[in-house]
């Protein structure tokens, strides 16, 4: 079964940091871009960062640049996000997702297998 499960949400206070994990199982990251998404409550859905485990890519929404960084650990098949400084305007439920392609911000992630698969989600509670 192909399948993303995300992990490591929860509630901070402003300016601290959380990991957050997209394991997935079912397939391998060759050819596949994996993006981070968020939506916050009574909004809608956001591309934040993306990773191309074709081209080495990585891309980031310009409000979260400097403070989240991607990455991905292809032995362990999972692929992360880490937020530093966060702020009470990044609480939201934080998906990933793996694609042919990812775009955020203009910017693509590209890949070339024929696959879309998403995560459940994982809570993130910035408290001010």
């Amino acid at each position: 079964e192909v399948q993303l499960v995300e992990s490591g949400g929860g509630l901070v206070q402003a300016g601290e940091s959380l990991r957050l994990s997209c394991a997935a199982s079912g397939f391998a990251f060759d050819g596949v871009s994996i993006g981070w998404f968020r939506q916050a409550p009574g909004k809608g859905r956001e591309a934040i960062s993306c990773i191309s485990h074709t081209e080495g890519s990585t891309y980031y929404l310009d409000s979260v640049k400097g403070r989240f960084s991607i990455s991905s650990d292809n032995a362990k098949n999972t692929v992360y996000l880490q937020m530093n400084s966060l702020k009470p305007e990044d609480t939201a439920v934080y998906y990933c997702a793996a694609g042919h392609t990812v775009t955020v911000a203009g910017m693509h992630c590209i890949g070339y297998k024929d696959l879309e698969v998403w995560g459940q989600g994982t809570l993130v509670t910035v408290s001010s």
